[in-house]
């Protein structure tokens, strides 16, 4: 390699006629432009400008901003290498989280209390009433295998579950979409600490954030969507359904079990109050039920006492 530099200096010495100085500056720019050409394309895989420094503020404000907004139709591959679509997931709650494999701290670290989260939303809304994805957004290194790896060393097993890879693009847009927002450091990529919940209708709902967020922040914006969400048919309809429904609403988060409980006192206190409600309005029902029957009494007296003939004619002495 040493040679080789020798050479190319001196031929450019012959060429240009230059001193061995100049021969050696020109070298050194050229070598400096290879190095940062070979670098920014490294980092033009995974974000969209690597000059941009991450700012927390900004980017928790891009977050916010997106919220109510509608995601396209992306697409991505799956880690057996199947195509999958956003709108597969359509009709159902969402949640959304993008990390890098070679992140060695954050990123398993959120997955990990997400898996916490999904485990007890499992029991407490129904393991089939919700998805989760995991998409990687250094597309030149979150390939299916790798994705499908993160997810072995995770030890990830819930069934509506996907690890997902995308292109560069897709990225792009989807991070627009949901107001995620990284970029490349030393140390791999600042990125906000975000995990994303989208309604049935593929917009979003919600952001969780923190790499160790609580049981009750993930799951009590997915209770909401369950409850209250017209496009989500997870929980309606039959009696077991409003049955499911009733369950959901009267379930608080227990947190010396680490999960969700039926609280029988929102129960009793809502018994209470239809019970009271029936006696008020049995009442106001009874008194005007009285009135009426008084009045017909009194109308039904005064025509008794009232001679229909009038007054009574006498004949001349």
């Amino acid at each position: 390699m040493a040679d080789k530099l020798v050479h190319l200096m001196s031929d450019l010495a012959k060429r240009f006629q230059l001193n061995g100085a100049a021969a050696l500056a020109c070298l050194t720019l050229i070598f400096s432009w290879v190095l940062f050409d070979f670098q920014t394309a490294a980092l033009a895989g995974a974000t969209k400008d690597p000059g941009v420094k991450f700012v927390a503020k900004t980017a928790l404000e891009l977050s916010q901003a997106a919220i109510g907004q509608k995601l396209r139709d992306h697409r991505f591959v799956n880690s057996d290498g199947k195509s999958v679509r956003l709108s597969d997931f359509a009709g159902k709650p969402l949640i959304i989280s993008l990390i890098y494999t070679s992140c060695y701290n954050t990123c398993p670290q959120i997955t990990q209390s997400l898996a916490r989260g999904v485990e007890v939303a499992g029991d407490a809304l129904g393991p089939d009433n919700f998805n989760i994805v995991t998409i990687g957004f250094d597309t030149d290194f979150d390939k299916p295998s790798a994705m499908k790896s993160f997810q072995r060393q995770q030890d990830i097993e819930f069934k509506n579950w996907q690890f997902l890879s995308t292109d560069v693009a897709t990225v792009w847009r989807l991070s627009d979409d949901i107001g995620f927002s990284f970029s490349p450091s030393s140390q791999g990529f600042d990125h906000l600490t975000q995990t994303t919940i989208l309604d049935g209708h593929g917009k979003v709902y919600a952001h969780v954030y923190g790499d160790d967020f609580t049981v009750p922040q993930l799951i009590e914006p997915l209770k909401s969507l369950v409850l209250g969400d017209g496009s989500w048919k997870g929980v309606r309809g039959t009696l077991a359904s409003i049955l499911d429904r009733v369950k959901l609403a009267c379930t608080v988060y227990d947190p010396q079990r680490e999960a969700y409980r039926f609280d029988y006192s929102l129960f009793i206190g809502m018994l209470i109050g239809f019970v009271c409600l029936a006696s008020f309005f049995a009442f106001v029902f009874r008194e005007v039920w009285q009135a009426y029957k008084r009045k017909q009494q009194v109308q039904i007296n005064s025509s008794n006492t009232t001679s229909p003939h009038g007054p009574a004619m006498t004949g001349e002495s």
